[in-house]
């Protein structure tokens, strides 16, 4: 694991991880990151304006709302909105993409709700350690609802969660979902805290919120890929991949990067050596 930055030591020697706050899809549930991403290409499709999934891709990890007018602003995109209406995108026709959008999402979740593999394991574990289990996802609470029983049944059940429509601050990359994480549960140093996520936004949420951030490589959205279909990569390609998605989220200010949740347990005992050692992120 290669360090983005080097911490500054701190005065003491006790502090230990208090909680780690956990992005959703792509992160604990939906490998790939496949149910927003689809999603968003049928909402504008509806419109009659095409939207690619890679393009659909980039501005993963904000809220909805502010997803949808990012690929508003894609200059091909932004072209197809003129040719259609006759002028450029305004804050009603924002409105009007996310009000299409939100119930095929909600419709649509559930088939993506399957956790990735050793997220119920790592979640378990952090519990026995007594370290709090924080969360909080771009999705809307509406979308969440309908997520957290279907997740439930298969052990993942945070100690809290943050939708993104729920801070009147706003969402990723500012460090509010985080923040209220921590005020939610009752930690007494952002600094012990470790902010998981696989999206570029999501990094830098947890880093402005003062944490140790931990970037998924290979199961979220940065690589973009089902579990067969990364299977069935040669190594030559998974490694490209890998090295891919890891340079953008270290570009992002990630202290990690691992390829899924279920490598999260190596990471977590490193940073908890460096905080013994009077480290901070």
């Amino acid at each position: 694991m290669t360090l983005a930055h080097s911490p500054s030591a701190a005065s003491t020697t006790s502090r230990r991880i208090e909680a780690v706050i956990f992005d959703w899809a792509g992160t604990l549930v939906d490998f790939g990151s496949l149910a927003p991403t689809q999603i968003f290409v049928d909402a504008f499709a509806s419109f009659g304006i095409t939207v690619t999934l890679a393009q659909a891709r980039g501005p993963m990890g904000l809220s909805k709302r502010e997803h949808i007018r990012q690929l508003l602003a894609v200059p091909e995109i932004a072209a197809q909105w003129r040719d259609k209406s006759g002028a450029d995108a305004n804050d009603h026709d924002i409105d009007a993409i996310y009000e299409r959008f939100m119930p095929m999402q909600i419709a649509k979740v559930g088939d993506y709700s399957q956790p990735i593999a050793g997220a119920a394991e790592v979640l378990d574990s952090l519990r026995e350690q007594r370290i709090k289990v924080g969360s909080c996802s771009g999705y809307p609470r509406r979308v969440m609802d309908v997520l957290l029983p279907l997740a439930a049944r298969d052990r993942i059940v945070p100690d809290h969660v943050v939708a993104g429509d729920e801070l009147a601050a706003g969402g990723r990359p500012g460090p509010y979902m985080a923040l209220a994480n921590v005020i939610a549960l009752g930690i007494g140093d952002v600094r012990c805290c470790v902010k998981v996520d696989d999206t570029t936004p999501g990094i830098e949420e947890g880093r402005r919120a003062g944490m140790w951030t931990v970037g998924l490589s290979l199961s979220g959205n940065e690589t973009g890929q089902t579990v067969e279909a990364l299977a069935a990569l040669d190594d030559a390609a998974r490694a490209q991949c890998r090295e891919t998605a890891a340079t953008r989220l270290y570009d992002s200010g990630a202290h990690y990067v691992i390829d899924s949740v279920a490598h999260l347990p190596r990471a977590l005992a490193d940073i908890a050596r460096r905080l013994s050692e009077g480290q901070l992120p």
